[in-house]
């Protein structure tokens, strides 16, 4: 069996973190995904996903995502059964993320240009590289 998601959208809130009562953090947050088509009257529809992380990745997204912020999820659908107040029985689809990484680089809006600055993770950014020198790399296998 095979139950794999890759999502690409928008956060729609700031990240909530939790903990389980063993001390393990949980982040809940809510994607902004675009449809690749457009409907009748010419109007690209959105649907709105809930996922949650567990560990080191609820840890991950707390930290560095927050509303509006682009995020790539990777993970597993999983539909979950509840009873609301009237007994009635209720299911609700979220993603599991297994992996969460950026979607696009943060902007630095404080110069004059609104250049993109590589995110915290250390994702390098076109023009953001360092030069290397023509020393000799006598020591390289190759």
């Amino acid at each position: 069996m095979l139950n794999h998601i890759v999502l690409m959208g928008r956060l729609t809130a700031d990240p909530e973190l939790r903990r389980t009562t063993a001390g393990t953090p949980v982040a809940s947050f809510r994607l902004a995904v675009d449809r690749d088509f457009k409907d009748s009257s010419g109007v690209r529809q959105t649907d709105f996903i809930d996922c949650i992380a567990w560990r080191n990745t609820a840890d991950f997204v707390n930290r560095y995502f927050a509303r509006g912020r682009m995020a790539v999820v990777s993970g597993r659908l999983q539909i979950r059964q509840w009873k609301n107040k009237n007994d009635e029985t209720r299911y609700s689809a979220e993603v599991v993320a297994d992996s969460v990484y950026f979607g696009d680089a943060k902007p630095d809006r404080g110069g004059e240009n609104d250049e993109f600055v590589p995110a915290k993770s250390g994702v390098n950014v076109p023009g953001q590289f360092e030069d290397l020198s023509d020393e000799d790399d006598g020591d390289l296998p190759f």
